[in-house]
C-alpha cells in the first residue's frame, strides 16, 4: 500500500528589525562669556529609521556634569530652565532641534573654558541607538536664530 505524507508548508515572512538611525548635524557649544562656569551645546538631532527613539543622558569630560535640559514657561513671560528627565523624542523620520531657548545640553562646571575655534567631546546616550560620540565644535560667536531657536541666551 501507498503511504500519503502530508506536507504542510510554512511561510515565514522575515524583515530587518525596526531601528533608529540617528544623525547629528549643525553643532555647536557656546558659554555666555569667557571662563564662565557653565556652557551649553546645541544640534539638530535626525532620526532617518523608521522607530523613534529618545536622547537620554549625555556626558563629556569638559564638565563636571552634563545634562539634558528645556525650558519653561514660568508664567507672566518667564521663562526657566531646568533638566528634563524624560530626555529628548526623536521622531522616527523626524527632527529633535537642541536650540537656544530650547532644548538644549548643559555643561555645567566646566573644567577649561570653551575657546573659539576649539572642539569638545560629547557622548549622547540614545534608547534604541544607543551611544554617540560627537566632536562639537565650539563657536562662541554665533548668534541666536539659528535652528529656529528663540532670542535667549544662557
Amino acid at each position: 500500500m501507498f503511504a500519503k505524507t502530508l506536507v504542510t508548508g510554512f511561510v515565514l515572512a522575515i524583515s530587518a528589525p525596526a531601528s533608529a538611525e540617528i544623525l547629528i548635524h549643525d553643532a555647536y557649544a557656546r558659554a555666555a562669556m569667557p571662563n564662565a562656569p557653565t556652557g551649553a551645546a546645541f544640534m539638530v538631532i535626525e532620526n532617518t529609521g523608521d522607530t523613534p527613539d529618545r536622547l537620554v543622558s549625555v556626558g563629556s569630560d569638559i564638565a563636571a556634569r552634563a545634562e539634558l535640559h528645556t525650558h519653561i514657561d514660568a508664567g507672566n513671560g518667564i521663562m526657566q530652565m531646568r533638566q528634563d528627565p524624560d530626555g529628548f523624542e526623536v521622531p522616527a523620520g523626524g527632527k529633535a532641534i537642541l536650540q537656544r531657548g530650547g532644548d538644549h545640553v548643559m555643561l555645567m562646571g566646566l573644567t577649561a573654558p570653551l575657546v573659539q575655534g576649539e572642539t569638545l567631546t560629547i557622548r549622547l546616550e540614545f534608547e534604541e541607538a544607543g551611544e554617540r560620540v560627537i566632536d562639537v565644535p565650539i563657536d562662541l560667536e554665533r548668534r541666536a536664530g539659528g535652528h529656529g531657536a528663540m532670542k535667549h541666551d544662557h
